[in-house]
């Protein structure tokens, strides 16, 4: 017996060695699947290497070099840690309120002369232009709803009903067909710019009808605004000799100037109308301005067929248009002055003492592009971007400061011709400069008051 149990604990002893080198052999082969007899393995440890490696030195690690990347990583790091929110908060503000000025100021400002070069030679394109501006901005910003997975229209859902679009669309597109139209009717750009000055005024006026409340300061500022931008509009006209001369010497053309003078008055009701009643939507579902600009675009394009007595005008503005001088583009071939200058004086007139010559190289042979269809091309392009930048603005701020940065683009838009014309600067203009720059502190003083108030209600409040 004794024997018995002495070969059996012997038997035992085997089994538990044989088993610990099994364990030991696992350990050393993770690849090693897990037993098939039941016996199941604890969790893998993970070992975590972040603080050894904070607290390393970079001379025990020579393959950690530090790279431009990783540089501006730990900078990056070391700016928000000291100044939390920067990258979160007031840098993409930053990005995002430059770019909507950006916009404005740029793609307005290009569009005015673009607009002035195609006038002055064709006054009757102002329907022509309205139907492009709406086609390209219609086209630009399509990409942005498109959803193959919504057809038939293959478009993304709306954040706002359609039928609350449907006002906001009628008005944009009678507003902008307006504005074109009284070209027609002997106004030259800058009356145009002085009667479109009063969009703060009517503005104001019609808010007040909607049931908005103004303070004094902001009545003040806008009543200066508007004489400053009139005082300047006006002082340039004089100084160019823009001015028509000849509106008393018919009575059919103080008729037409007048006809012109109170087409722009509609236009400017209907324009204050449709921002207020853009910014009511934009408080009920959300400043959704993006959505407000493909919409108003693209189903105003409808709208056009209902002008169907104006396509064989339309017909006639663009076979004018095309019968323009040609820009013919050589490869590596210098564009003298003189050419540009007959193609389009007006056009080419800010870069007449810029450069000696444009040089442009193509891989073809020949070009040739009526030189008003080009001008058009950018009057839409820099239209999309204007529309995109004031859109932009109307989504952050109410239908009132629109209208005041507006204004205030539109003195711009003066003085950058002034510049590149090589004009002498007005003393009414410089006088209206100040008075505009003024007033638009003014109503932004008054605003940053008016939210000082609001935060110190909320605070009274909550305390």
């Amino acid at each position: 017996m004794a024997k018995g149990r002495k070969s059996n604990a012997s038997t035992a002893d085997s089994n538990i060695v044989a088993s610990s080198q099994t364990n030991m052999t696992r350990r050393r082969d993770p690849m090693t699947p897990p037993p098939a007899t039941g016996v199941t393995l604890g969790p893998k440890k993970i070992i975590n290497a972040a603080p050894s490696l904070q607290n390393s030195k970079p001379g025990l690690y020579p393959n950690a070099r530090l790279t431009i990347p990783r540089a501006i990583g730990i900078a990056g790091a070391k700016l928000e840690a000291a100044c939390p929110g920067l990258f979160s908060g007031l840098l993409p503000a930053l990005f995002s309120w430059g770019l909507t000025v950006g916009l404005i100021f740029g793609g307005c400002c290009s569009n005015v002369y673009t607009l002035e070069a195609i006038v002055k030679d064709e006054p009757d394109s102002g329907f022509l232009l309205t139907f492009t501006q709406f086609v390209v901005t219609a086209l630009f910003t399509w990409p942005a709803h498109f959803s193959a997975s919504h057809p038939p229209f293959y478009l993304k859902p709306r954040a706002v009903p359609l039928t609350r679009w449907i006002p906001n669309i009628v008005l944009f597109w009678v507003v902008n067909v307006l504005n074109n139209l009284a070209f027609r009717y002997r106004i030259s750009v800058p009356i145009h710019i002085i009667l479109r000055s009063g969009g703060s005024v009517t503005t104001m006026l019609v808010g007040f009808c909607w049931g908005n409340r103004y303070s004094r300061v902001r009545v003040i500022s806008v009543a200066l605004l508007t004489v400053g931008i009139t005082l300047a509009a006006y002082s340039d006209a004089q100084s160019k000799g823009k001015t028509n001369p000849s509106l008393s010497d018919s009575p059919n053309s103080t008729a037409s100037f007048v006809t012109g003078l109170l087409i722009l008055l509609i236009a400017q009701i209907l324009s204050a109308v449709m921002g207020l009643y853009t910014q009511k939507i934009y408080s009920q579902y959300g400043s959704h301005w993006l959505e407000n600009l493909f919409y108003i675009h693209s189903l105003s394009l409808p709208l056009f067929l209902i002008c169907l007595p104006f396509l064989p005008f339309l017909r006639l503005q663009v076979a004018r248009l095309a019968s323009s001088p040609s820009i013919f583009i050589f490869p590596s071939t210098p564009l003298p002055k003189a050419y540009l200058w007959k193609v389009s004086p007006f056009f080419f007139a800010p870069f007449h003492h810029l450069v000696p010559y444009i040089k442009l190289a193509v891989p073809i042979t020949q070009i040739r592009i009526p030189s008003l269809l080009a001008i058009l091309g950018a009057n839409a392009l820099t239209q999309y971007l204007c529309i995109r930048g004031v859109n932009m603005l109307g989504a952050r701020t109410s239908a009132l400061g629109v209208s005041i940065v507006l204004n205030i683009r539109k003195l711009i838009s003066l003085l950058i011709s002034i510049w590149l014309f090589g004009n002498q600067l007005p003393l009414g203009v410089l006088a209206g400069a100040g008075v505009v720059f003024g007033s638009g502190a003014l109503y932004a003083w008054d605003g940053g008051s008016d939210r000082g108030r609001r935060m110190g209600r909320k605070k009274s409040k909550s305390y």
